[in-house]
């Protein structure tokens, strides 16, 4: 089964066996379309939904992926080939853990994640250890994407992710630990009067302190109906 992110749009094949299509994935490269870079990593790409989104939002950009999970890799290979982005978007099977034998020091400009949520034993875990992997830092820990980025990332360059709100001031330690500067961030709501379900972080290696916190992003209306913004994010 295809599924077709809007009319004419990006395409992605469906595989309950990996962590599927999602709104957290589809906010991030959203919010991580406007940021000039040439050349971009992500970090546990999964089926590759982020590095497809964004090589299909930027024409110039290339992206490398680097997943662990042999199925995932496979199916981000042909979600790349199925959107004919393949040509721009690299995806390597490998622990991001190894940074150092897999890639150049500092040859990024910007670097995305989506990365496991929940803290090794909290949370609850998905059926399947790809779905599980995906979702708690059993193999891998919001340290570990930090520790990567500040090796690949070059200096001025971006580190952007989606994460859950009750973890910010751990997200802001390990990124400061790292050498990022947050720079601007955005909380997501289901409604105007929900409390924030994600929130959207963007950092910059070596940046002076300034963080600009953006208006929330709420995805439905008080009756239900999604809000006109997530209506131009999807093209509806």
């Amino acid at each position: 089964m295809i599924d077709e992110l809007w009319p004419g749009g990006p395409q992605f094949i469906d595989d309950d066996s990996v962590f599927r299509l999602s709104t957290d994935s589809v906010l991030l490269a959203h919010f991580a379309k406007n940021i000039r870079a040439k050349k971009a990593v992500d970090l546990g790409c999964g089926s590759g939904i982020i590095s497809t989104l964004l090589a299909w939002n930027n024409p110039e950009i290339c992206i490398d992926g680097v997943e662990i999970a042999s199925r995932a890799v496979n199916l981000a290979r042909q979600n790349a080939e199925l959107n004919g982005l393949n040509a721009r978007i690299n995806v390597i099977e490998g622990d991001l853990r190894c940074y150092r034998e897999l890639f150049t020091a500092g040859g990024y400009d910007l670097c995305v994640s989506n990365p496991p949520y929940f803290a090794q034993g909290r949370g609850k875990l998905a059926s399947g250890a790809g779905m599980a992997a995906a979702r708690s830092e059993e193999f891998c820990t919001f340290a570990d994407i930090c520790k990567a980025a500040g090796y690949l990332v070059r200096w001025g360059g971006s580190l952007t992710l989606v994460h859950k709100p009750e973890r910010l001031a751990e997200i802001f330690r390990e990124l400061y630990n790292t050498g990022f500067e947050p720079k601007r961030m955005r909380f997501v709501q289901h409604k105007s009067v929900s409390m924030p379900s994600i929130v959207l972080i963007e950092s910059r290696r070596g940046g002076n302190p300034s963080l600009t916190v953006e208006a929330p992003l709420i995805l439905v209306n008080d009756d239900g109906s999604d809000s006109d913004e997530v209506k131009a994010i999807y093209h509806r």
